[in-house]
């Protein structure tokens, strides 16, 4: 009798740890779907709230979670949750977690949880012009355009218009954090928006130098473009409007050319004489030396 190859061994080993491994498995499974289930009650939004809504009974519902897969900061009951704000938007069915409320003693507003980490909310006035007739809602996004006179120049004609912001997030229109219902539109004295410190400083110098004006960008264009501005004489279809240098060159230019162009020649005095000659008369014309 031979003795069996240790390949043959370790491969009679191999299936029967396999089929061990298999049939643990199996009984596991067996025990688990006999298992009861056992679901908790958990609060969830009833209906979708948008962000910095004021919970009230209607808006929360209980559902049923299972016990062992409860997420952390639930709630079981919905009265405690009667009051709260919600810092972030909630779909119909989502669970109502702790992180997702302001705190009970918060001593920011809601807008305090609605700027991005690293940025600012910064808020500039707006009329019916400059707020886009009221379409610019929470949630749009905007360029900004300054227009100011060129320095030491206090003619409009060199004025300058230039994008200085592109793409800018709009997280407010007045004191309304979420676009209302509808989307009509609505004039609103100030517009808050979303932008970086370096943004913030281009933005606050704007507002003290010159004035601003909202460009609303099509929801899928995030696209930058490099402009160079415009003035009063590009408007006008390219005509330079010369600068105070400019014009006194030409000034002087046209100065010389009026000097150095030649007299006209100087034409001699004419007389006239009437001569009588037998029975006949004639004028004739004599110059004068």
């Amino acid at each position: 009798m031979t003795r069996p190859s240790a390949m043959t061994t370790v491969t009679i080993v191999a299936l029967l740890l396999g089929g061990l491994a298999t049939l643990l498995a199996n009984n596991y499974l067996k025990k688990q779907a006999n298992k009861p289930y056992e679901g908790v009650p958990i609060a969830s939004a009833a209906v979708d709230l948008p962000l910095g809504s004021k919970l009230d009974a209607a808006q929360v519902k209980l559902a049923t979670w299972p016990k062992d897969a409860l997420p952390a900061g639930g709630y079981q009951d919905y009265k405690p949750l009667v009051g709260r704000v919600v810092v972030r938007p909630l779909s119909a069915g989502e669970v109502i977690t702790e992180n997702k409320l302001m705190p009970l003693k918060s001593s920011g507003g809601i807008m305090t949880y609605i700027v991005p980490d690293g940025h600012r909310a910064v808020t500039v006035s707006v009329n019916e012009v400059a707020g886009v007739a009221g379409f610019i809602t929470p949630n749009s996004r905007v360029d900004v355009l300054l227009t100011i006179p060129r320095p030491g120049s206090t003619n409009e004609r060199d004025n300058i218009s230039k994008i200085i912001l592109q793409n800018v997030p709009v997280l407010a229109t007045g004191q309304v954090t979420e676009q209302k219902e509808g989307g009509k539109p609505g004039i609103v004295p100030t517009v808050t928006l979303d932008v970086t410190p370096e943004e913030a400083e281009k933005l606050i110098v704007g507002t003290k130098k010159g004035s601003l004006q909202l460009l609303l960008r099509n929801v899928i264009d995030v696209a930058s473009i490099d402009t160079k501005g415009a003035t009063v004489s590009k408007a006008l279809g390219g005509i330079e409007t010369p600068t105070r240098p400019e014009m006194v060159r030409r000034a002087t230019t046209r100065t010389k050319v009026a000097v150095a162009k030649p007299a006209p020649p100087h034409e001699p005095a004419k007389f006239t004489m009437e001569v009588i000659k037998g029975g006949s008369k004639s004028v004739r014309e004599f110059a004068q030396d």
